[in-house]
């Protein structure tokens, strides 16, 4: 893409963070929060939008609402209870998670009220069995220190995280309710004026500041990023479900691209006075009837209605592109996905799809087109396709105004995609069930006295506990396993480096290879690291127990040792290999002397794979090709 300067086009960014907090039960529950495949309850939901207090309904509720979709919710007796069903009233909120966010808000410099209200914000995706999210403001402003700079700080709220989406299809939506009422803390940062690269900083000192706390949850889901992102002051996009910071500064550096490419969109609208109505929409289902378009075809079959929408002096203007990939017809073709329809066209990319000439000409000419007019086709099932025009007709119009305030979705490709209308102010209203939770000044105090070291003095207390260098410290620290790494090393005969060198970068390059890091549960590496340090297995060993068990090929560490023949080889055996490798090589060993250890370690290792020590091997051959050579 081409190159744009952040700075020229007022990129302005504006992150929340959503962290987990590492508590032994729910927010408004007894129930620990524990995630397993296995399931012993399924029921059933849909979910309706219900006007608020003013008698308002929220737009991005709404527009939920219109994908008609049934929800089916997947329990686990050990992880959920009727709180989570929406079969009882909220328990009172755990005080655990209560005193971490009280910590946070220290650490934040940031003013904690001595009174918090829980509040209801309103969801209908079915993440929550309620239709909201239970939300509490905690404190406001105050600030985080990033490279000498103050970041501000709006609000630190503590609430529920949502259901985990397992499955999402054209009619029925899967969550399991392991993770609903997961306590997590909301800490939204000031807009800055800045670069991809720095607001990366900015979330790396904001999670390192979350770890030190030793009480937040780590890895994959535990912490995600919200982006709000905006550009020569237009509309601001909320982007959600940011999980890796490698992704965050891609997906900024598109979002901002994609904004100044709408806006430059929408001034080349301006001079054209696009005007487009419901009296622009037809219905040409009869005269696609003999359309050889096979989407076409299938939709016609499904009883499906094909519908087309007439605007003038349009053009060219779908498939206009400021930016590679930037386009107007791209952005409509997102919005009618999530409707469930797929046969959309529009009039810059036709002769096309099965769609010839000949149906474009019956269709200009039904519609009374000139040269300079476009026209887009959609087909869907009557239910949906009210819904879909009219969305894209507010899309068409609002593309005059340049970028539409919206929310999107992160994809692992670093770019984003529509997901739904920005909420409004009626999204949030107060909690019915759940007196107002009173701070006292105690309660404070307690936090400003328990406020724990900072990153960096916890990085040199790692390395001075454990002799790591800075590197491995910050990388064990950063990781997900620090809790783990601590644990194996309270045995003196692992060594720290090793551990941390495992942790961080043998199973990080499996994981690389494709396999499932959620296999290997913390029991397999403790046992592993158990098994190494009484001699029953060399180190060699663990990479390739470790390789077993993600590989989905063993279930533990005892099967993937028989199945892979892991074991401590005796020397009588090693000797073995060893004088029979060096006898088929010995021509090499006469040519290299003891140069030939190299390869001839290679081709040891290979043999006896995870059977017997690198060191030892490395001796032994040592040895033996001294004595060779003084023959």
């Amino acid at each position: 893409m081409t190159e744009i300067d952040f700075e020229k086009i007022d990129l302005k960014v504006g992150l929340e963070i959503h962290q987990q907090l590492n508590t032994n039960k729910k927010l408004f529950c007894k129930c620990r929060p524990i995630e397993s495949d296995e399931y012993t309850e399924k029921f059933s939901r849909s979910l309706r939008t219900a006007k608020s207090e003013l008698g308002e309904l929220d737009p991005a509720a709404l527009f939920e609402k219109t994908k008609s979709k049934k929800i089916n919710y997947y329990a686990n007796s050990q992880s959920s209870c009727l709180v989570e069903k929406d079969e009882e009233p909220p328990h009172d909120l755990d005080h655990n998670a209560k005193k971490i966010s009280l910590l946070i808000s220290s650490m934040l410099e940031s003013k904690i009220f001595s009174e918090i209200h829980v509040m209801r914000k309103t969801v209908i995706d079915g993440s929550n069995t309620t239709g909201f999210q239970r939300t509490m403001l905690v404190s406001q402003g105050g600030n985080l220190k990033v490279n000498g700079k103050k970041i501000g700080v709006q609000a630190v709220c503590l609430e529920e995280d949502a259901a985990k989406l397992l499955k999402d299809e054209q009619n029925e939506r899967d969550y399991s309710l392991d993770r609903l009422g997961v306590p997590l803390v909301e800490i939204a940062l000031e807009p800055v004026s800045t670069k991809p690269s720095e607001v990366k900083e900015i979330a790396l000192t904001l999670g390192r500041l979350l770890r030190a706390t030793r009480m937040v949850k780590r890895g994959i889901g535990s912490i995600r990023q919200d982006v709000n992102i905006s550009v020569m002051n237009s509309g601001v996009v909320e982007v959600k479900g940011v999980q890796q910071l490698d992704q965050l500064e891609k997906i900024i550096g598109y979002e901002a691209k994609r904004q100044h490419g709408l806006i430059q969109i929408g001034d080349k609208l301006k001079k054209l006075s696009i005007t487009i109505t419901k009296e622009d929409v037809h219905d040409i289902t009869e005269i696609f009837k003999d359309c050889e378009s096979k989407i076409i075809q299938k939709a016609l079959k499904s009883k499906a209605k094909i519908k087309v929408i007439r605007i003038r002096n349009f053009s060219g203007m779908f498939g206009f592109e400021p930016y590679s990939g930037i386009r107007l017809g791209k952005e409509i073709g997102q919005i009618v996905r999530f409707f469930g329809i797929g046969g959309v066209f529009h009039s810059d990319e036709l002769p096309n799809y099965g769609i010839n000439s000949a149906d474009i000409d019956k269709v200009r000419k039904y519609l009374e087109l000139v040269d300079k007019d476009g026209f887009l086709i959609i087909a869907g099932e009557d239910s949906k396709l009210d819904y879909a025009i009219d969305s894209i007709i507010k899309r068409i119009q609002d593309a005059t105004n340049g970028v539409p305030a919206e929310t999107r979705a992160a994809t692992q490709d670093g770019e984003t995609i529509f997901l739904r209308p920005r909420p409004g102010a009626s999204r949030m209203y107060p909690e019915t069930d759940i007196p107002s939770i009173s701070v006292i000044h105690e309660e404070i105090k307690l936090a400003m006295e328990n406020i724990p070291k900072s990153w960096d003095e916890s990085i040199a207390e790692i390395q001075k506990k454990y002799t790591l260098n800075s590197q491995l410290s910050e990388q064990i620290f950063d990781s997900e396993h620090m809790e783990l790494f601590e644990k194996i090393c309270e045995n003196k005969k692992n060594s720290p480096n090793f551990v941390a060198s495992i942790l961080c970068s043998s199973i990080t390059n499996l994981e690389r290879q494709g396999l499932d890091a959620t296999l290997l549960k913390p029991e397999h590496v403790i046992e592993s690291f158990e098994l190494l340090a009484s001699g029953k297995i060399p180190k060699e060993s663990l990479e390739i127990i470790f390789e077993s068990i993600m590989s989905g090929k063993s279930e533990n560490v005892s099967t993937a040792m028989q199945s892979t023949n892991v074991s401590s080889m005796d020397e009588d055996k090693l000797n073995g290999i060893l004088d029979e490798i060096i006898q088929n090589n010995m021509e090499l060993v006469k040519k290299l002397g003891d140069k030939a250890i190299t390869t001839l370690m290679g081709l040891v290792m290979k043999e006896v794979r995870g059977q017997a020590s690198g060191k030892i091997v490395n001796e032994l051959l040592e040895e033996k090709i001294k004595n060779i050579i003084k023959k």
